[in-house]
């Protein structure tokens, strides 16, 4: 079997920056350059989309990023002892030992056990103390070798108490709790009928390593507390079940994931405790706890019955939110879900355009119904590719406007599903129907939105008849809420909400001169703010959203657009152009490694790409970006540039209108960034003081 980790992937206290995307980056590098991966950047992708699903750092100063990816060849471990530490997110702070888990996306059951099996022996103290006493590469490559051979760590006194070997499919508990004798009989609470049984379920999206930890961390928990619970670990190396008499002995059940449980009716009744997996590793004892409570309290949660009503599944959640927090959640809910039928609808629009001409709106409805490829039209713009290119961009055309046509619609149906999960879609898509049929527009899907999910989630909450149950979610919930919601568009709210959109367009598009230079502002500053988060989203869902409105007699809403993606464009552009070309000097090795990828970023219109160095330094970062995208912003207003497209960066030039001056602003905005950084990252420094005498402190 080939070896996990050798000396060339291990790095000893070394500054590998200050965020962890840097961290991951430097190590899926030392990855690749051994040649087990066949690319940084997409590892490092695969890697730092599975941060930020859920942070990795656990207690203890230990951060396990890991993922399965497509770039990876042989399953690997790269290891780092950081100096200074790295917050990657656990409660009780930084983390100097880093374990990067890169698995192929095919990795073998074998090695998938051994990494799983490494990311348990994290969790023991011993293990961690010997990795941090270590002297050399060689000698980190030999302890971890050790632990996966089950080999006692070399700087270790004795075996920690809380290490629980964990059975890598399930049962975890049933050996844990005969190692440590028979459990304690009043531990529990629970009279005479013996200590509580529980059972629990862990699973992380890759599988890999919080999996196992979590399984090992519940069980030596409920073992210190004398309670029987067997565990089933949903993971990478394969699961077994638990035995159905298990679970129908248990008194409640815990389930500490972040993906959806496989067969979880099996456990249909029972109280359960439902958190995230990085829960289990960080609280487990807390766990344990409320699912003991839950056991005792006949109005616990409990796992639903299928077919049965589901909303028990986000009154955990919902618990502890502001109105604001839910408000935000719903909104970026409904424009996620939205955002891919504009991004591909605009697309084909503007290539429908490229290919028809642009009174291809005109014809493409005849064209569409009358012709095929065997029967080309003969009425078609004059600035067509011929007859083949008018059809070809007549049928482009149709299908980007029906695509758009959904905008509304899913904005409003998806914003209703985050308040009221899947009972609330279709009152919410009939709701944002008739927004789009009234003219309400993008305001009106919000609105019906947000009134089909509240609606719904009322009507869900009603208390009826057992028989009566499986009719909620499929009928009385959708026909109830989408009668209300859309009755109360038609009769009340929704004349009001369209004579707001017509002054809205009407304004936008009668901006002129300083006008519209101010709105470039606007929308400039917003998307450099916070680089891909809610005002940013605010921002281009503004400019999406009035797409489908756009005409060639009206060209404000693809001004807009255009603003906001090339407004967008800079800060990654301007990070790559100081850190890889101006000041090298002035960036860490790893921004700079980050700087040769953000300019791909860039150019593609993701603003993300600058999120390594704001963290590193949001102080300066932002501000800088902040200035060169209002620039850009004004500039492309003055210029009066459009984009028929929503996304695509450079490499959507064909939609762009006034290309020349799209490339121009964005230049000029990222030249301002990249300078202005420069010159905050010299000067804008804390001063510190030269001499500071000891003062003795007398007590």
């Amino acid at each position: 079997m080939t070896q996990l980790i050798t000396t060339e992937l291990v790095e000893l206290d070394q500054n590998l920056g200050n965020a962890p995307e840097a961290v991951i980056r430097h190590l899926a590098s030392k990855v690749a350059a051994t040649g087990r991966a066949t690319e940084v950047e997409g590892l490092f992708a695969d890697a730092f989309a599975r941060e930020q699903k859920t942070a990795t750092g656990i207690p203890g100063g230990i951060a396990i990023p890991h993922c399965r990816s497509a770039a990876v060849t042989v399953p690997t471990l790269a290891m780092a002892r950081l100096n200074p530490k790295v917050d990657f997110g656990a409660k009780d702070g930084p983390a100097d030992l880093v374990f990067f888990i890169a698995a192929p996306d095919g990795a073998d059951q074998e090695h998938l056990k051994l990494l799983s099996k490494l990311a348990r022996s994290l969790i023991k103290k011993d293990f961690t103390a010997a990795l941090r006493n270590a002297s050399s590469e060689a000698e980190i490559v030999e302890l971890v070798e050790g632990a996966l051979a089950d080999k006692p760590a070399a700087h270790a006194a004795a075996p920690a108490a809380d290490a629980v070997p964990v059975a890598a499919g399930v049962g975890a508990a049933g050996a844990a709790g005969s190692a440590s004798g028979a459990p304690a009989t009043g531990a529990a609470g629970s009279g005479g009928r013996g200590p509580k049984r529980l059972v629990a379920v862990t699973a992380c999206p890759t599988g890999i390593a919080h999996t196992y930890m979590a399984a090992d961390s519940l069980v030596a928990a409920a073992r210190e507390m004398g309670i029987d619970l067997q565990v089933e670990t949903q993971g990478s190396s394969g699961a077994k079940a638990l035995d159905p008499a298990v679970i129908a002995a248990a008194d409640a059940v815990i389930f500490a994931v972040d993906v959806d449980v496989r067969g979880k009716e099996r456990f249909a009744g029972k109280p359960v405790i439902n958190a995230p997996v990085k829960r289990g590793i960080d609280e487990p004892d807390k766990m344990v706890q409320e699912a003991l409570a839950a056991a005792d309290n006949p109005h616990a949660r409990r796992v639903p019955h299928f077919g049965a009503e589901e909303q028990a599944e986000h009154e955990a959640e919902e618990k502890g939110e502001h109105i604001g927090q839910k408000l935000k959640k719903a909104l970026l809910t409904g424009v996620s879900y939205m955002i891919p039928f504009v991004a591909g609808g605009g697309l084909l629009i503007a290539l429908g355009f490229l290919m028809g001409g642009y009174l291809i709106t005109k014809y493409a409805d005849n064209i569409v119904v009358q012709n095929s490829l065997f029967n080309l039209p003969t009425e078609f713009p004059d600035n067509a590719w011929g007859p083949l290119g008018a059809y070809l961009g007549a049928v482009l055309f149709k299908i980007g406007a029906l695509s758009l046509g959904f905008l509304v619609p899913a904005l409003a149906g998806y914003i209703a599903y985050a308040i009221a999960d899947r009972p609330g879609i279709a009152p919410g898509f009939v709701a944002g129907a008739v927004a789009g049929f009234m003219g309400a527009g993008f305001l009106g899907g919000i609105v019906g939105g947000l009134l089909a999910g509240y609606i719904a989630h009322v009507v869900g909450r009603l208390q009826v008849a057992r028989w009566l149950r499986g009719l909620m979610p499929v009928v009385i919930i959708p026909l109830l809420a989408s009668l209300v919601a859309s009755g109360l568009m038609f009769l009340i709210l929704g004349g009001p909400i369209v004579a707001i959109t017509k002054g809205l367009n009407a304004w936008l598009s009668g901006l002129t001169g300083a006008g519209a230079i101010a709105l470039g502002v606007i929308l400039g500053l917003m998307m450099c703010f916070d680089l891909g988060g809610p005002v940013n989203k605010v921002a281009y869902s503004f400019a999406v959203a009035g797409l489908g409105a756009a005409t060639i007699d009206n060209q404000a809403p693809w001004q807009i657009m255009a603003a906001v993606m090339a407004s967008g464009m800079v800060p990654p552009l301007a990070m790559a152009l100081a850190s890889t070309v101006l000041n090298k000097k002035l960036f860490s090795l790893a921004e700079q490694e980050n700087g040769k990828a953000a300019w791909l970023l860039g150019a593609s219109f993701i603003s993300e790409g600058a999120i390594p160095f704001a963290a590193a330094d949001p102080l300066r970062v932002i501000p800088a970006s902040m200035l060169g995208g209002a620039v850009t912003g004004a500039i492309s207003m003055a210029a009066g540039v459009g984009s028929k497209a929503p996304h695509g960066g450079i490499f959507v030039f064909f939609a762009i209108d006034n290309f020349l001056m799209f490339f121009v602003s964005i230049v000029v905005g990222t030249v301002v960034t990249a300078l202005s950084v420069i010159a905050l990252k010299r000067w804008a420094v804390k001063k510190t003081v030269d001499t500071v005498e000891p003062v003795p402190v007398t007590v």
